[in-house]
């Protein structure tokens, strides 16, 4: 799928998860993780929260060292993806895979609890896939398409400041954007090693799948998926 396509469904999901989300430490009998569930509906949280899950169900293609959304802030993220694909063992590998959406929450979830500034830093670098993913930005134009996402993500990430974001819901959101990206490919021709490292791909059946950046997935999904995610947005932050 296309990078708009994940972005777009991960904030779907989020905004579409949160009302039981805030429910789940009850749910499992762990009420004391209400303090990391409980801030999710509130408005400021719910749009951070969908802005980061949105960044985050980009996060499994830095592997790909090519891809527009390895430009997001010029080399940074050019040499972050090349050091990904090296690891990872090259594009739909590791990082496209349960056990990497599990690791990148909870990892998201240990940085987030212990050090603020790293908590930072993994924020504004999910809202700069965000923005860069729902194709902000000079086309053709690399550098300067990196500069004004430098900008705005610094504003946006300010504005969240400002009204109090807490981002104790950080891995959670971490983690199911990951998981998103991973099902979306599935419904895509090549498929994903989702119990990775078996490298058997999960894809559908009878060469069904979504033939990638052709005419239905620019034509009808992403603008569907966008319909969806104001739809949702308006929903979640109208008053009860």
């Amino acid at each position: 799928m296309m990078g708009h396509s994940h972005a777009l469904s991960g904030a779907a999901v989020w905004l579409a998860a949160a009302p039981a989300l805030t429910t789940l430490p009850e749910a499992i009998g762990h009420p004391e993780l209400a303090a990391v569930t409980a801030p999710i509906l509130t408005g400021p949280e719910l749009v951070a929260g969908a802005v980061v899950c949105a960044g985050a169900a980009m996060l499994p293609d830095l592997d790909h060292p090519s891809a527009t959304i390895a430009q997001t802030f010029g080399p940074v993220t050019w040499l972050l993806s090349k050091g990904v694909n090296f690891v990872s063992g090259g594009h739909r590998h590791a990082t496209h895979s349960l056990l990497f959406s599990v690791l990148a929450g909870a990892g998201a979830h240990l940085l987030g609890a212990n050090h603020p500034v790293g908590r930072d830093i993994l924020v504004v670098l999910m809202v700069g896939l965000a923005i860069r993913a729902v194709g902000i930005g000079v086309p053709g134009k690399t550098l300067t398409s990196a500069i004004v996402n430098v900008g705005l993500t610094a504003a946006l990430f300010l504005t969240f400041l400002t009204l109090g974001v807490t981002y104790s819901w950080l891995g959670l959101a971490i983690g199911i954007g990951c998981l998103v990206h991973v099902i979306g490919d599935c419904l895509t021709e090549r498929g994903c090693p989702v119990l990775w490292p078996i490298k058997k791909r999960w894809l559908l059946p009878w060469d069904i799948g979504i033939k990638t950046g052709k005419k239905f997935e620019k034509q009808f999904l992403g603008p569907a998926l966008s319909i969806v995610v104001i739809a949702l947005l308006c929903l979640r932050l109208m008053p009860a």
